[in-house]
């Protein structure tokens, strides 16, 4: 197999790079994190008019039709410049569901206002009885008339404030199969309440209490079919962007942690001359090329069949989540006191690898799910 990057990968690389070491200071996140929803109407536009927003959407609707590596490339510049941007939770999750899932006539409507900046979408799909269960919904969907009306409750949506259009997910009340079913659901919809918080290490997410939501039958995403296999497909895809994502923060953090060490003296010498030093920083490198490695292996299986697109997407959220875990450790340990003070960015990516660790998951539960699917007992 050839992993050499194409000609356009290396540009959009080079691109993103240079951008977010422009763009993405100290300053600007700080200025973010009090902006109303987390992130910069301005930055989000430049994004729309670099064609990052329309990278993964299908040409045909006005994207670039990119794939799951372009996206990998792209989240992990990401990743470096700690972006809280909601490019996870519109474009690969929102978008890649009315993609995956939607109608012609759909994605003909939403897709080219995804890529031009003007519409921004939020999957509603954790409960809090689910865990990390992309199966257990207990939303309802009970059809009335010629459409639904939804009751339920949303845990952990990512970017839900600042959607215009939320994706919930829910089952069929009244129909016998109780298969699950995707509603595009107004923001500002009566009968939704919506509480906004911020997440740990940047953007902003919400709970969501649906209590007579009523959606017309025009707002079913997709035909009258069962939804599941495209949310795992989608949410697999999502593992493998928020992986790569991962390997850009522990990458940054693995360099600081190596300057610091150069330039931080004890008892008259560098920490870096120090062979214990050098060697705490040779496992953190470790744990940056494996978790590389797992991040492409995930992009690269996001087309295959289910199981294996699966076990790659999986396989690699468990082991970047414990690898994140100890490079973020050993970070903040090896810049001492400095590591957990605001005069340093460290705790920052500290606390976004946390969340990286927990989101769709820990790495518990995606072993077991690796387990599962490659047959043997969990």
């Amino acid at each position: 197999m050839d992993l050499t990057p194409s000609d356009e990968q290396r540009l959009l690389r080079e691109s993103a790079d240079r951008f977010i070491a422009e763009t993405y200071t100290a300053k600007l996140r700080e200025h973010n994190a009090k902006e109303p929803h987390g992130f910069s109407e301005t930055i989000w536009k430049q994004f729309a008019g670099l064609g990052w927003l329309a990278l993964p959407l299908p040409e045909a609707h006005g994207g670039i039709g990119g794939g799951a590596i372009e996206v990998g490339i792209l989240m992990e510049a990401f990743g470096r410049g700690l972006v809280s941007e909601p490019y996870l939770s519109t474009v690969v999750l929102g978008a890649g569901l009315v993609a995956e899932h939607g109608r012609d006539e759909q994605k003909a409507a939403l897709l080219p206002k995804v890529a031009d900046g003007t519409l921004r979408l939020a999957f509603a799909h954790a409960e809090r009885a689910a865990r990390a269960d992309l199966s257990r919904v207990d939303t309802t969907a009970r059809k009335d008339g010629d459409g639904y009306v939804l009751d339920g409750a949303k845990v952990a949506v990512l970017d839900g404030a600042s959607a215009d259009q939320l994706i919930v997910s829910a089952r069929l009340a009244n129909n016998g199969s109780g298969s699950l079913r995707l509603f595009l659901v107004p923001r500002n919809a009566a009968g939704l309440t919506l509480a906004d918080y911020p997440r740990l290490g940047g953007g902003r997410a919400c709970n969501l209490t649906l209590q007579g939501v009523r959606a017309p039958a025009e707002a079913m995403l997709g035909g009258d079919v069962d939804a599941y296999p495209a949310v795992e497909a989608v949410v697999d895809r999502a593992l493998a962007a928020m992986s790569a994502e991962a390997v850009g923060m522990m990458q940054t953090l693995t360099d600081k942690t190596l300057d610091y060490t150069k330039v931080r003296k004890q008892f008259g010498r560098p920490l870096a001359a120090n062979q214990v030093m050098r060697h705490r920083l040779t496992d953190m490198s470790v744990q940056v090329d494996e978790a590389r490695s797992m991040a492409l292996r995930a992009a690269l299986k996001a087309e295959a069949d289910a199981a294996e697109r699966g076990r790659a997407a999986s396989g690699a959220k468990a082991k970047i989540g414990r690898g994140a875990r100890f490079v973020a450790e050993q970070s903040v340990q090896l810049h001492g006191g400095m590591g957990v003070t605001e005069e340093l960015d460290v705790g920052a990516y500290f606390k976004r690898l946390l969340a990286f660790e927990t989101l769709f998951g820990g790495s518990t539960h995606h072993y077991r799910r690796h387990a599962a699917l490659s047959g043997r007992p969990v």
